[in-house]
């Protein structure tokens, strides 16, 4: 007898892996925010400290041998930061790359959604090995489509926030935006998403739609299940 295949992780526990790494993406930010604030604007200091954070987090995730692309990504974006902040001796610019970032983002968003292949769709696709297989479901369309709709949202509202918090040159209320508008609000975007992605999808698609979803947010791939194998309708001899 075929011994059955391991259960799926729950979708929580990938939810819970992503909003981990973010966690660890944000403490360089609350580093430079608190130092910055503190140490009479002293934006050396503060760079530094924000550098030896992230630092600190990617070698804290290598030696438990955690996942560490976000790490990393976060730790160069960081450098990135630092070094636009420390050429241009502003330190409001050291939020600039990421609010390019956003802006970038929001261009993405809006370009798929208006052509009707929504980003999420398009990964889901590609998560699932189904490419554009999605498109010929309403349903899961629909729903792809909103989950992208909510994750522009989302850089929309930052942008609204923080570029003029920026123009103004207020440094401590971009550090303060950075944070709140880091872990806390992507934990409510996933939220959301999670909860129009639901609204959309009847009962009997919903689990395995829900399954291939925290797939995509972990950026791994669903196991294949294996094909049954197809019944013989040749029926054995009659006796004489």
């Amino acid at each position: 007898m075929a011994e059955p295949a391991p259960a799926a992780p729950p979708a929580s526990k990938g939810i819970g892996s992503w909003v981990g790494m973010m966690v660890d993406v944000g403490l360089p930010w609350i580093a430079f925010t608190l130092v910055y604030g503190f140490s009479d604007h002293n934006l050396k200091l503060a760079l530094i400290v924000a550098i030896s954070a992230a630092g600190v987090v990617a070698l804290y995730r290598l030696i438990r041998r955690k996942p560490v692309a976000s790490v990393i990504a976060g730790f160069i974006g960081v450098l990135i930061s630092a070094w636009t902040a420390h050429h241009t001796g502003q330190a409001q610019d050291a939020f600039l790359p990421g609010i390019l970032l956003n802006a970038g983002y929001g261009l993405l968003y809006l370009v798929t959604i208006v052509t009707r292949y929504p980003l999420f769709g398009l990964l889901y696709g590609v998560i699932t090995q189904t490419w554009l297989g999605w498109r010929k479901d309403p349903d899961l369309f629909r729903g792809l489509n909103r989950v992208t709709i909510v994750f522009a949202s989302q850089v929309g509202i930052r942008l609204v926030i923080m570029v003029p918090l920026y123009i103004a040159h207020n440094v401590n209320a971009l550090g303060i935006a950075k944070i709140g508008l880091g872990l806390p609000f992507y934990a409510v975007t996933l939220w959301a998403a999670y909860a129009v992605l639901r609204a959309s999808m009847p009962a009997e698609k919903w689990d395995e739609v829900k399954d291939n979803f925290a797939h995509l947010l972990r950026g791994t791939r669903p196991e294949v299940k294996p094909e049954e194998p197809a019944q013989s309708s040749t029926r054995p001899p009659t006796a004489p």
